[in-house]
């Protein structure tokens, strides 16, 4: 094989590695039950909701007399174990012998939600043996609301594999992501409040750089409309004392000048005695 055959070849197969390790590093993510185009906006919005758990692994040992003793394993619209690509999003292991059971596939997705909970539920896993007519097993996690924790408290309730069909595993846990969002606590009059006060703070630091960096002005003509808030400073007062008058308008005042009405007639009183005799 010539050089530039060999290097093509290389070239390939580095190619077809690099494109291998790329869709092995890509994690499948739930794909709800039917076609692309049935899948409701609501849906939709519940597995972006969902998202922030995809990153997290949940255990729970379940352990019951000496026959029965299993770990399960969860993700959330993740595989389990992604080298095995079965799409399994819950697994069942067997402790005892090392066996390996799906219990529901992120491929056969379900979720809906309530107030303050979201259900997934994962259909399509590994077929019952003797129980449940030989139906496949389906696992159903309620997510309830826990406000300030991502996520926690993953247990199983129960399995309910006594009866015909419609048999299920039943998981719980508690996360933030299905509490319903808050609600502002502030008031309608609140808001008010504080636009209103936003923009007179806008309009004294505004009109003050105007006034000082364009106007040129100094001392008190920084601030803006200086004249106007003046005169209707002293309208105000007029008012105020107009309102607050605790006399009557025509009232004399307190002090008074003294003139010539003011003065009384001269005193008769003569001063004839010391005069000689």
């Amino acid at each position: 094989m010539s050089p530039p055959c060999h290097t093509s070849a290389l070239l390939l197969v580095f190619m077809a590695l690099a494109v291998a390790g790329a869709e092995q590093s890509e994690e499948r993510s739930c794909d709800v039950v039917g076609d692309e185009s049935s899948e409701s906006q609501m849906e939709r919005a519940l597995l972006k909701k969902l998202e922030p758990l995809s990153h997290m692994r949940f255990n729970v040992t379940v352990e019951k007399g000496k026959t029965e003793n299993y770990i399960y394993h969860f993700r959330v619209c993740r595989e389990v174990n992604s080298t095995s690509h079965d799409f399994g999003g819950l697994v069942q292991t067997d402790r005892q012998n090392g066996k390996t059971t799906v219990i529901g596939r992120i491929n056969e997705t379900q979720v809906f939600n309530g107030s303050d909970w979201i259900m997934l539920i994962y259909k399509g896993g590994d077929s019952y043996g003797r129980h449940c007519s030989g139906e496949k097993r389906r696992a159903v996690i309620m997510i309830s609301c826990k406000r300030g924790v991502t996520a926690s408290s993953f247990s199983i309730i129960s399995e309910e594999r006594e009866k015909e069909q419609e048999c299920f595993y039943l998981f719980e846990m508690d996360s933030s992501v299905a509490c319903p969002a808050e609600n502002s606590h502030l008031s309608v009059g609140s808001i008010l409040l504080i636009t209103f006060l936003s923009l007179i703070a806008v309009y004294i630091i505004g009109g003050f750089l105007y006034q000082r960096l364009v106007v040129g002005a100094k001392g008190m003509e920084q601030i803006p409309h200086f004249a106007f808030w003046q005169d209707l400073g002293n309208l105000v007062a007029d008012g105020c004392d107009f309102v607050c008058r605790s006399k009557p308008r025509n009232a004399p005042a307190a002090y008074r000048g003294v003139g010539d009405d003011q003065l009384g007639e001269e005193s008769e009183e003569r001063d004839d005695h010391l005069l000689p005799m």
